[in-house]
């Protein structure tokens, strides 16, 4: 596939300069992502004698970022540290941002960082009530579950909120097949569906290939795709059989199925025919905070269901006239499913009311 993008026309603001540097590099940066709307914010994000690249890796306070020339090491400056209110607020893997190039194009600083189309963020494993970045400007989540020991409906739900939180589009990739039979497989694809989750899902197994050439044809060039999923779930082997190299590192499973963490932290790689893959690191939790969109999107069938009771502030509990009670009697709505959204609202309710407060605490201080 080639990657065809139109120069155009640009207008200039007051920072006209910038701006036309800008569109100078668009043809080639392009195939990292860029597109219009970012060259906007660029004209109005950075300043003179800045130039736009996109980060890479993040690794311990160093940033690599790529522009049309290859990649540098990156630090952010100062100033801009001191901009930032959380972590979220720092460049992660994906984002794009304003450098100044030092030492003959070797190395440069951080400036600026160009809001965000998209993003994939989840709470701090653990106690900790903050938000963790995963990765920007991403235009669709490869969720990854194997078919064996890491199967879990409830656990997909949480990373289907997560992904429709973040304006991400998803889909379901159910690895491993080899280890299970056809039935097997039709009929975890089937519990996927009575719980109400309607998104494409695509069979793989990295042994046999299976699946492999479905996934490469939904990569189109100058995209981004993210792949999340715990660990062992055969998330850089992946990786691997669509780069053609055995570039990451994958680990054996042990004898619980479980497998071990061989990604150990977040990078961006282009591939030949031009798509750009997010590899991330296993994730033991999916903490949800602050997520109602992201909850309305998942849980649809509920929030249409809600509509007809009696009362608009039903809980969905006790009081009478309640249609989403009466589809559970009925079978029509699965009780598991209903359990689960009410236990994800809760968690991400209560972590929303801690993170308020912590921030409110710590403006007054």
């Amino acid at each position: 596939m080639v990657c065809c993008y139109s120069a155009g026309s640009f207008v200039k603001g007051e920072s006209g300069r910038v701006a036309e540097k800008i569109e100078n590099t668009f043809m080639k940066l392009s195939e990292l992502g860029l597109d219009r709307w970012f060259i906007d914010q660029a004209g109005e994000f950075c300043e003179s004698g800045q130039q736009i690249a996109r980060v890479t890796v993040v690794d311990r306070g160093w940033y690599t970022v790529r522009n049309e020339d290859g990649e540098v090491l990156a630090r952010a400056t100062g100033r801009f540290l001191h901009s930032t209110e959380s972590t979220c607020d720092m460049p992660c893997v994906g984002d794009w941002v304003c450098l100044r190039y030092q030492d003959d194009g070797s190395a440069a600083t951080i400036h600026a960082m160009l809001p965000r189309k998209s993003f994939l963020q989840r709470k701090f494993a653990g106690k900790r009530v903050e938000l963790q970045m995963i990765a920007a400007n991403v235009d669709a989540a490869f969720i990854v579950q194997s078919c064996n020991y890491d199967f879990n409906v409830s656990r997909l739900e949480r990373y289907l909120v997560m992904v429709n939180e973040g304006r991400v589009e998803p889909l379901l990739i159910l690895s491993k097949t080899d280890l299970v039979s056809a039935d097997e497989l039709e009929e975890l694809i089937a519990e996927i569906r009575r719980a109400g989750i309607n998104t494409r899902i695509i069979a793989i197994s990295n042994i046999t290939g299976s699946g492999l050439e479905e996934i490469r044809e939904v990569m189109d060039c100058g995209r981004t795709y993210c792949i999340v999923g715990s660990s062992g779930v055969g998330k850089s082997t992946l990786i691997n059989r669509l780069t053609g190299d055995d570039s990451l590192k994958t680990g054996a499973v042990g004898d619980s199925g479980e497998g071990r963490h061989t990604t150990v932290r977040r990078q961006l790689i282009v591939l030949e025919q031009g798509a750009m893959l997010i590899d991330t690191p296993g994730m033991r939790e999916v903490g949800l905070l602050g997520v109602s969109e992201g909850m309305d999107d998942n849980f649809d069938d509920i929030q249409e269901l809600s509509l007809s009771c009696r009362f608009s502030n039903c809980s969905h509990t006790s009081e009478p006239g309640c249609a989403v009670v009466k589809a559970i009697e009925e079978g029509d709505l699965q009780e598991e499913h209903f359990q689960n959204y009410l236990k994800l609202k809760m968690e991400s309710d209560c972590n929303a009311l801690s993170y308020a407060g912590k921030r409110k605490k710590k403006k007054t201080l």
